[in-house]
């Protein structure tokens, strides 16, 4: 590949193994596309994957992946722990090798027009593509979700960038954009408490006061017995995943309770890990040209 974007879209459904492998099908066998991960969680209800490929091969991966989430996912009927607006959640495109910020953004808004187009679904944009300020940040635009979305994309603040001022009766809304890759980071805790959970995760978070380059919120894993900060890490670079990792176990003492262990979701930049990994290790001066992948792939 000559020009490679990384997409990591977001489906809502992490629990029917059928309906996922007809989701991601669209991008196994096909010329310019990779498929390199994908992770589902039954109590977030939610797929998350990764596939990388030359941005028309892509493009069209993409939307034919969205069709198929959209016969199969039907929001009426969705529960889950994790935030969501609609059956393809969110779709950002990342920019990898020989592509610009610019060029990504023009592909989120194209795949954008066309799924509006060819499935009469509502999409914003956000991160870098996003057309106000407002729809920066995903969290601001999803706020209300699935149910409140209605009402919401009715407020003329709130139109919707592409397709109709109204939800699609099953399929919610989409918001697609272009950004830096971001690390999904998780911390589970040894509490049954979603308010604990909630009260560690606004303290963690940039929003509340806490992290500058981190999105937290607590999730309960009801099957486990247990809570988790579930977080997106948007520049590991700036605000690396063991300050997150550390500053949720200083929150925790306050309520008596511990970190039990974390996880990742999705494929991650492999500098990110080997940054904790000199943390907690100690070492002194290191540089990444120390790592044996590093030379192998230059």
């Amino acid at each position: 590949m000559n020009k490679i974007i990384q997409c990591v879209p977001n489906f809502s459904e992490g629990r029917d193994l059928d309906k996922i492998e007809k989701i991601v099908n669209p991008f196994r066998g096909k010329d310019g596309v990779k498929l390199l991960d994908y992770s589902r969680d039954e109590d977030h209800n939610r797929v998350v994957v990764t596939v990388v490929g030359e941005p028309e091969a892509l493009k069209g991966a993409m939307l034919e992946a969205m069709g198929v989430a959209i016969e199969v996912i039907d929001m009426t009927q969705h529960q889950g722990q994790h935030p969501r607006m609609g059956a393809i959640d969110v779709v950002p495109f990342i920019p990898i090798k020989n592509v610009s910020m610019t060029e990504a953004i023009e592909l989120s808004k194209e795949v954008a027009q066309e799924a509006s187009e060819r499935y009469g679904l509502p999409i914003f944009l956000y991160e870098k593509a996003a057309t106000s300020p407002d729809r920066e940040n995903l969290a601001k635009v999803r706020k209300g979700e699935f149910e409140g979305m209605a009402e919401k994309v009715k407020q003329s603040e709130w139109k919707p960038d592409f397709g109709p001022q109204a939800i699609h009766p099953t399929a919610g809304v989409t918001a697609v954009g272009a950004r830096m890759p971001l690390v999904a980071f998780n911390v589970n805790l040894d509490t049954p408490s979603l308010e604990v959970a909630n009260n560690i995760a606004k303290n963690v978070r940039f929003l509340s006061g806490g992290l500058r380059y981190c999105k937290a919120i607590g999730i309960d894993l009801q099957e486990r017995g247990i809570t988790q900060v579930s977080m997106n890490m948007t520049d590991y670079s700036k605000t690396a995943l063991y300050r997150a990792f550390e500053l949720i176990k200083i929150e925790a003492r306050r309520y008596g309770v511990n970190v039990v262990g974390s996880e990742i979701i999705g494929l991650l930049p492999m500098e990110a890990l080997i940054d904790t990994a000199v943390y907690y290790l100690g070492v002194e001066n290191f540089s990444m040209e120390q790592v044996l992948e590093t030379r192998i792939m230059e």
